[in-house]
Order: structure tokens, then sequence, then C-alpha cells
């Protein structure tokens, strides 16, 4: 896990890279590597590549970054793990490629000179990077087809920047800081800035499982070469009658392989995520998505050490999560550390906790607190359960969203009379719960409009709110929220048309899994465990374990694989305690907290976090 950052002036008349711009660039991502820094400038300074070093695999200086390949024609900055860097490493030394450290960067950089732009379908990872080719004199990027590593690029036409954060791009000080449209009305619909865009119209995220590539005639190439929807969605689209491919769990034979049950899927998914040379850890709660990953690290590792923060406003209440984890911890035979969170310790930490904000978020404290917490007992890695709600069922939308299509499915064909209940509801609806129930009839009978009404804070029609109020020098006027929420509705609708997606369970999953997941959960995991040099992992979140849920169900009217499967996986199985437990998701008293020093702010809840904490981000920046 590391910070990657480049600028590449790719047109003639461009200027030449600054070395001043990179540094800043570099050097605002400190935290994501304090093991080591590298800078590299071509000769004619039209491309730099910069990079900070959290060593986790192959910890000698040999691994520093920007590295060559042995023939020195190419260069990788790199930000991420490769799980099954071993397998493909033997298969390329096999074939006579020259290695020169143990690294997982050395197999990318290998594999590229073999394989070309083709070698992002062998990866199994977390990654975003950057490859410069001497022999093309053209920059290649990549990131993981989750989005679990980020990427941010600035193209003004003939330069090309990009970082692992938003504020490291514009701490370089050469980015227009125009604001976009979309991505503020995001931030006030979803209560998180959905990708691709940011605050900043020019700054966007590469969109998952992509490349892209520019040379020094300005030629630009973009591919796909996996896809979340497709992982998920492809036997379940309407006349199709043939099974999707399975990807192969030994790529580096080439063999397809189906394993014979989720246990062992897991199994194999943890023991890569396992692979570390530095101290690794797990974070444990009393879920059952945390408790069963601890179980399968406990079959590999003994005495694995495993964390939970406490709240002491919640001790002994149902909210308290720690008195579930350490029974887990001892059935586990884990080395287990509680660390206890009071009101004074988060006002004492919180400007610490947005100044490491990369994007505004109303969640990410959590992971933030815990985080520091394995950081201060000396962990650089952790395991983390993110995914398997997505994946096995465990929200309510699961259910709710089928319910709510249901139900409201005559109206699918009348719009304006959805929208005409919505207006007339309105005002009475607001006494009892919240308004943006007013329009279930209207958003309702489409699954992106439930998915909006289960999970948005506000609905697009709710913002009117923000009308003529200024944010950072930004003044929400009618053009400019017109403007965000016709982009916003626009991509979210194109970019997610299901009607062809005979399974309620699929198209839910990947509703989750590219939303929430991805925009918030991974999202806020990268940038808050990098605050505290930590690397987090997310097993379940592996392309193996998709395509393994998802190829064994036979037909659409099989059961999929639920939040009580991942729980079979563990042996010796989950304490009853937890499969009893009703979910609550991890509970933190922080708008509680601080509500309490804003009396006044009490009777508008979340509008005002919200508002809480981009003002506070935007002091950040």
């Amino acid at each position: 896990m590391c910070g990657i950052a480049g600028i590449f002036s790719y047109d003639s008349s461009s200027p030449i890279v600054s070395k001043d711009e990179l540094l800043r660039m570099r050097d605002n991502m400190i935290k994501r590597g304090p093991d080591g820094s590298g800078i590299w400038f071509s000769e004619d300074q039209n491309i730099g590549l910069a990079h900070r070093r959290l060593a986790i695999i192959d910890l000698r200086p040999e691994g520093d970054q920007p590295m060559w390949s042995d023939d020195r024609t190419c260069a990788i900055i790199f930000n991420g793990e490769i799980y099954n860097y071993l397998e493909l490493r033997k298969e390329l030394i096999g074939q006579g490629y020259i290695f020169n450290t143990e690294t997982d960067t050395e197999v990318i950089i290998n594999l590229y000179l073999r394989d070309g732009q083709d070698m992002c379908k062998k990866l199994r990872g977390m990654y975003a990077f950057a490859i410069w080719d001497l022999r093309n004199k053209n920059i290649f990027l990549a990131r993981d087809p989750f989005g679990i590593k980020p990427l941010y690029i600035y193209d003004n036409g003939n330069t090309l920047r990009f970082a692992s954060q938003v504020k490291a791009l514009l701490a370089g000080g050469n980015i227009k800081t125009s604001p976009e449209p979309a991505g503020h009305m995001g931030y006030w619909i979803w209560g998180y800035v959905p990708e691709p865009w940011t605050l900043y119209k020019d700054i966007v995220s590469l969109e998952p499982g992509t490349w892209m590539s520019i040379d020094c005639k300005a030629n630009k190439k973009t591919g796909k070469f996996h896809s979340v929807k497709d992982m998920i969605t492809s036997k379940f689209t309407k006349n199709s009658n043939t099974k999707p491919e399975t990807l192969s769990f030994n790529e580096s034979k080439n063999k397809r392989i189906q394993y014979e049950t989720l246990r062992e899927a897991l199994l194999d998914s943890v023991k890569h995520h396992l692979i570390s040379d530095a101290p690794l850890g797990v974070f444990l709660s009393a879920g059952v998505d945390s408790s069963t990953l601890t179980a399968i690290a406990a079959e590999f590792k003994s005495k694995i050490h495993t964390v939970t923060i406490g709240f002491k406003e919640y001790r002994e209440t149902y909210s308290d999560e720690t008195i579930l984890a350490e029974k887990i911890a001892r059935k586990y035979g884990t080395k287990h550390s509680t660390i206890w969170i009071s009101r004074d310790d988060f006002e004492n930490v919180f400007p610490d906790f947005i100044d490491s904000m990369d994007q505004p978020s109303t969640d990410g404290i959590n992971t933030w607190l815990i985080s520091r917490a394995a950081s201060e007992l000396g962990l650089k890695v952790a395991i983390s359960g993110i995914g398997g709600d997505e994946f096995f069922g465990g929200y309510p939308s699961f259910y709710q969203l089928p319910r709510i299509t249901n139900l409201t499915k005559m109206f699918r064909y009348m719009p304006k009379v959805g929208r005409t209940v919505r207006k007339a509801i309105k005002p009475f609806l607001q006494h009892f719960t919240s308004v943006k129930y007013a329009g279930l009839f209207e958003y309702g009978p489409t699954w992106v409009g439930a998915y909006l009404l289960r999970r948005a804070t506000r609905m697009p029609w709710e913002t009117d709110f923000l009308l003529n109020s200024e944010l950072n020098g930004v003044i929400y006027t009618k053009e400019f929220i017109s403007n965000g929420l016709e982009k916003f509705t626009e991509i979210f609708k194109s970019n997610h048309e299901l009607k062809d997606i005979n399974s309620p369970h699929a198209i839910v999953s990947y509703l989750e899994s590219t939303q929430y997941m991805r925009s918030q959960l991974l999202r806020d995991t990268d940038w808050a465990g990098m605050a505290h040099s930590l690397e987090i992992r997310v097993p379940i979140v592996d392309k193996n374990i998709l395509t393994y849920i998802y190829d064994s169900v036979d037909d659409i009217d099989s059961k999929t694989y639920l939040k009580k499967d991942l729980a079979n996986c563990a042996y010796p199985h989950l304490l009853s305690e937890i499969m009893s437990r009703p979910k609550t998701g991890f509970t933190v008293p922080v708008k509680d907290w601080i509500m309490q020093n804003n009396p006044e702010k009490k009777q508008r809840g979340q509008r005002n976090w919200q508002s809480y904490v981009i003002s506070n981000f935007f002091k950040s920046v």
C-alpha cells in the first residue's frame, strides 16, 4: 500500500514537468508511505513519476519505487497488493523473465512486458498503478475491478496529472478548482461524492476495471478488462442460456477450477490476503463477516492479532460490541486488544480525522479510529469484513427493494401520477417521517429509484434548501443545482439499466457494491487506513469469491448464498449469539457528540451533520 503520483506532458506544446510540483504531490501523501520515497524524471523532463512506500512485501530498499524492469525499458509506480503474485512470478521465471526483488511490484512490470494491456486480466488483488513504457513513449494506468484502490486523474488537454488522492493533486498547485455540480449534489444526496466525480470539475476517478494509455503524440486509448456487473449478473440476463465463464482459481496454469464448497473458496482468498512481511491483524466486531474471517485466519496463523474498539457511552449496552468480540477472540485463540474511545478522545482527534479525509464523507470515523488503534499496536496490515453484506445479502435492501418495486410497479408507466402524488403528500408526510418517502410512487417502480429511496440521505427534489447558499466560495444557484442534478440522474440511470436482469438478489448486490461500497466504504477505508500508515485488505471483495458465488447458482430460481452460508465457513462454528444477533451495523456516537456541542443543530440532525463535515473538510484543503 502506497501513494503514487505522476505528471506527463504529452503534447508538444505543453511545458516540461515541474519537479517542485511533483514533490508537493508526493509528499502530501507521506502517511501513505512513511517507509520510503522515490522520484524520477525523463531526460527531456516530459514525464515524472513519484512514489511513497509503505513496505509490506519484501521490506528491503530494493523494493523502492519507481521500479524499473531488468531491461530498463519500463518503470512502474504501484499502490496496492497482488494476491496471486507468487503464482505469476513462478510462471514468469519459467519463461525466462528476470527478478531482482521478491515484490509483487516486479511481477506487474514483467507481466506488462509479456502481455501488454491484457496483463490486467491476470491480476488478482487491489491496485492502482502507472507504467512508463520507454519503448512506445506512453504511460499506462490501471485500477482494480472493484475500485478498492483509488486513482484520480486531471487532464487539461496537454498534460496528464494523476495521484492516489485528490488532495495530492491539489497540493501540486497547478489544478483548476472549478466546482463540479454533480459532485456537490451527489454529496448532499448520498452523504459521499459518487464516482466518477469529485468536488472539482476537472478531477475524476479512473473507472474500476479499466486501463488507459496516452503516448507522446497525444494518442489516447482506454479499455475495460473486468466488470462487476458482468461478474454478478451475466447468468441472470433474460434469454441467456449460457453459463458465464468461470475465472480461473489458478491462472498461472490457465486452468478452470470450480471449487466444491464456498468454504474452500473463502479459505483460498483469506490465505492469499494473509501474505505479508509486516505485522498483520484483523478488525473484529460482533458481526458475522469479521468473525468468520477471524476464524479462517486463525486456521492459517496462530495467535493472530484481533482489534476491537468500544465506546464508553455504549459500555454494557446493546451497542457494545466488545463483549461478543472478546468471546470470539477467546474461541479462536487470537491475541486480542480492545481499545476504548470516549467523547473527549473524539474531540481531540476530530481535526486530524477531517484533515485525513480525501473527499467529504458522513462515514469513515469508525474505520479511522480502529485504524489508529491498530497502528498504535504495531500493525501495518489489517483484514476487514467489507463485502459480506453486499455479496451475501446482509442489508435490509435485499428484501426492501423487491417489496418496493412490486408494490409500486403499476406506477412504472405513469410517472406523472407518481410525481403528482409526491407533491401532494409531502407537506403532510414531513410531520411523521422523512419527506423522501413522499416519492415512493415516483421512484419506487424502478430498481434505481427504489435504491435511492433506500440509501439516499435525501432525494434529488429535496435539495432546494441549498438554493443561494454558499460553501467555500461556491454559490448554489438554481442553475448550479439543476446542472448537478441533471448530470447526477442521467449517469446514474445510464450506468444502472438493470431491467433485463431476472434476479432481484443480483440487482441489489450490484447496486450496493458499485455505489455504497465503492464510493463510500472502500474509499473511506483507503484514506482512513492510510492516515495511520495501515494497509486494509478486504478478502470478501475478491474477483474469485464473487465469480464463485454467482457461478455456483445453476439457474435464476436457485437459492443464492446468504450471510448464514458465509458464517458456516467458520470452523469451529461461530457462537450462537452472533448468529441470533440482529444486524445493527457498526454504530458510533459521533453525531450525538457533535450535536451535544452544537445544541442549535439538534433540530435538523442529518442535514447539519453533513454541513458540519463538509464545512470542516474545506478548512483542511
